[in-house]
């Protein structure tokens, strides 16, 4: 006769190995975008000093505060593309970011940040539709035409970003912000949202969505570029 406790150990081993093979299928599911974004985005990742020389520079949005100004995050963005644009590495900036409603305007607060810290207001870009990652990079491509590109986001998103505009098409090298390190938790916050961030660009690589808005042609960053 098979003991009491010999059948609770054999029904809790059963779970256990459930348990255990449904974490290493999670893990498989979220690890193999991830590797594949990096694996994409390998050798194209840079430093401000060292990026080479693009005709754009494409910058993500992110969170813009109620009284318009950017966030620490974006701001960071912002002062890498100034960085670029003073050391002549870029010669215009397309900055792209969610305008979906009337009273949040990314792109606007990125344009009125980087004027007011020197860049021309000629050369700065803006597209009210980049809604996410790739969104912005397929639109750059598409509806402004950039085929090669330097993209600036923060360093845990700029691979996902890199290998993104590769897949569409552009020419894209990265930088990343490495300075917002120092608010520890909202890094941290943002490194662990990039495995499910990678499942969905691996969706919307397989799928070869369209972005959520397109238009006409724009030649924004073609006159920025001729624009003295």
């Amino acid at each position: 006769m098979v003991r009491l406790v010999d059948l609770v150990r054999r029904r809790w081993l059963g779970v256990v190995r459930v348990a255990l093979g449904a974490g290493v299928l999670v893990l498989g599911l979220t690890g193999a975008p991830s590797g594949w974004l990096w694996a994409e985005a390998q050798g194209h990742v840079y430093t401000v000093q060292d990026v080479p020389a693009a005709p754009v520079a494409l910058v993500l949005g992110a969170q813009v505060y109620p009284d318009g100004s950017p966030s620490p995050f974006l701001a960071a963005r912002l002062d890498i593309a100034r960085q670029l644009y003073g050391l002549g590495k870029v010669r215009a900036i397309l900055v792209s970011g969610d305008n979906s409603r009337p009273d949040y305007d990314e792109p606007s607060a990125m344009r009125k940040w980087l004027v007011e810290h020197g860049v021309p207001e000629s050369k700065v870009v803006l597209d009210y539709a980049g809604f996410d990652t790739y969104d912005s990079c397929a639109r750059a491509v598409r509806i402004f035409g950039v085929r090669q590109a330097i993209v600036i986001s923060q360093g845990y998103h700029v691979p996902r970003a890199v290998a993104l505009c590769r897949h569409v098409g552009m020419d894209a090298s990265g930088v990343g912000d490495q300075s917002m390190r120092q608010f520890h938790k909202p890094w941290m916050t943002g490194a662990f949202r990039e495995f499910g961030a990678a499942d969905k660009a691996a969706w919307d690589v397989l799928s070869g969505r369209d972005p959520v808005y397109l238009g006409r042609h724009e030649t924004g960053v073609d006159d920025a570029l001729r624009a003295g």
